[in-house]
């Protein structure tokens, strides 16, 4: 098993989900030796790096896929509900989320911690700003008002 944090934006939100940028087909098989059962991709298939049929590799390594494309120009609250719907009826599953970059996720996860569903909105708050501080409609999409005339903003980059 290659190391985990080789996968773009890696991070371990709890004892049974994983987030990231997207993974490459070897890294699928990585993630599924750590006891992961489902993967749930916010990332459209169109995005630039996605897999050609990621579905298909999930499935051949004995995982369920899950496939919720939010649109990263248009976060929309029925995307949460879904979000939200897969997150619920996996919780006793070994989960891992991802999108392109792992900013979708981070964000969602934000957002699922401030409504109280789950998870310390501050650590969800510390994760997410270690990849991205969202501004525009991201910021109005996670309800933080105060960032949300600001451009979206990442770590490394301008912070």
């Amino acid at each position: 098993m290659r190391n985990l944090s080789d996968i773009l934006n890696f991070r371990q939100l709890s004892d049974k989900i994983t987030l990231s940028g997207q993974p490459t087909e070897e890294q699928l098989a990585d993630i599924n030796a750590l006891g992961v059962t489902h993967v749930v991709n916010l990332g459209p298939h169109h995005n630039k790096g996605a897999l050609a049929d990621e579905a298909g590799t999930v499935s051949s390594l004995g995982m369920e896929y899950v496939y919720i494309p939010v649109e990263f120009d248009n976060p929309t609250d029925v995307d949460f509900a879904k979000f939200c719907d897969a997150i619920e009826r996996l919780a006793d599953t070994r989960i891992h989320v991802h999108c392109i970059y792992n900013a979708r996720v981070s964000a969602f996860f934000y957002r699922y911690a401030k409504s109280g569903r789950g998870f310390c909105e501050r650590d969800v708050f510390a994760l997410m700003d270690g990849i991205w501080r969202p501004g525009d409609d991201w910021a109005a999409f996670i309800g933080r008002e105060d960032a949300v005339r600001q451009p979206n903003r990442y770590a490394g980059e301008d912070y």
